[in-house]
């Protein structure tokens, strides 16, 4: 089964059984997951011993009652194609995850938003749970929160579209993943865009700079900033139409974390600025305003057009942070954090222009879950 194969299962919600025969601690900092997936780690090295004892299919006996096939994943898809092969000896039916799960990590897809006035395609990469977006009025593009790892597909993408991109926006200093701004800037030969914030943070590369309420023109249309500091201090969404790009500051399952900026001792205050942000900020938009979030976790489901978005209206009534006072808010985002992304550290002195990453490294630092919501959901 190829990672986009099994990306479009997920996608449907069709009941998936896992089985991930890497070691624990790499099962555990990273797996394959979703509402209808049923994980399961075994190491190979089990099954290995179990073919020379003539146990496999005592190891299969658990999959047998299993959604099939069942889909066996390792780190590079070579261990996995074994014990692929000896569940279905023992009359399990079993695919291999082609490439495991550096495949699965690669795995990126594009869908078309509705919007009257402009093509909006929602990227989407389902290992991490991140989105990015671009924006197509006549023939300019413009991409927000684009990753380096797919940085020419980008570019490819607005010329499929009979497009040139001619802006590559981040809406705050990413902890997750690596960004693209500055390798789609020079593919496009066009600008990177980032919140005048970012300076007070480090910023080390040439970049225009936007403050609230600056736009950015494509085509006859302009996305209009909108300072939303909570997650960091320079968060800045961006308004188009109905739609809002509010990067990490909203998601469809929770709100953004604190504490990735000034850590654990700046948490509180960057709490009460992300309350102000989703309060006030937010509070002038509109209820039928559609909120187009930067991350999505298992818990959150798209659409009919297979799209992560919502209404504020429907967040409203859907996630308790929004209805909470501010010190019930502040206690709930700081009271259960998930762990730090990893290499997050390291990603924010990359994405400031601090320090330099080979490609290879670039993609190796950003693997794993993105937690940058307070919680997974509220």
């Amino acid at each position: 089964m190829s990672p986009d194969e099994l990306a479009a299962r997920l996608q449907r919600g069709d009941p998936t059984a896992i089985l991930d025969v890497r070691n624990r601690d790499e099962f555990e900092a990273w797996h394959i997951d979703g509402q209808r997936v049923t994980a399961t780690q075994i190491p190979a090295i089990e099954f290995t011993q179990a073919d020379v004892l003539g146990t496999v299919s005592e190891l299969a006996d658990q999959f047998r009652d299993a959604p099939k096939p069942v889909v066996v994943a390792c780190g590079e898809g070579r261990a996995s194609a074994t014990v692929a092969d000896l569940l279905s000896d023992a009359g399990v039916e079993a695919e291999n995850l082609e490439t495991g799960m550096e495949g699965w990590a690669r795995v990126y897809r594009a869908r078309e938003m509705e919007h009257d006035d402009a093509t909006v395609l929602q990227y989407d990469r389902p290992s991490s749970g991140c989105l990015a977006y671009m924006v197509i009025v006549d023939d300019e593009a413009v991409v927000i929160d684009p990753l380096r790892t797919f940085a020419s597909r980008y570019v490819e993408d607005a010329r499929e579209h009979g497009a040139e991109i001619v802006a590559a926006v981040d809406t705050h200093v990413h902890a997750d993943h690596v960004s693209g701004v500055r390798a789609v800037s020079e593919l496009a030969d066009a600008p990177a865009v980032v919140p005048v914030g970012a300076v007070d943070r480090g910023l080390d590369f040439d970049a225009r700079l936007v403050e609230d309420g600056d736009t950015i023109s494509v085509g006859d249309a302009e996305l209009v900033a909108v300072h939303a500091p909570g997650h960091t201090s320079e968060m800045t969404a961006y308004r188009l139409g109905d739609l809002r790009f509010v990067g990490d500051s909203l998601f469809l399952e929770s709100v953004a974390r604190p504490d990735l900026e000034d850590g654990d001792a700046g948490a509180p205050a960057a709490a009460r600025r992300l309350y102000e942000t989703l309060r006030e900020r937010y509070g002038e938009f509109d209820g039928g305003t559609r909120i187009a979030p930067g991350h999505y976790s298992e818990q959150a489901e798209s659409n009919d057009n297979s799209v992560y978005v919502a209404t504020l209206d429907a967040l409203r009534n859907q996630l308790d942070a929004l209805s909470m006072d501010e010190d019930e808010f502040v206690s709930f985002v700081l009271d259960d954090m998930p762990p730090r992304p990893t290499n997050y550290e390291r990603i924010i002195d990359t994405n400031l222009g601090r320090d330099s990453l080979a490609d290879d490294e670039a993609f190796e630092v950003e693997l794993g879950p993105n937690n940058c919501a307070a919680t997974a959901s509220d």
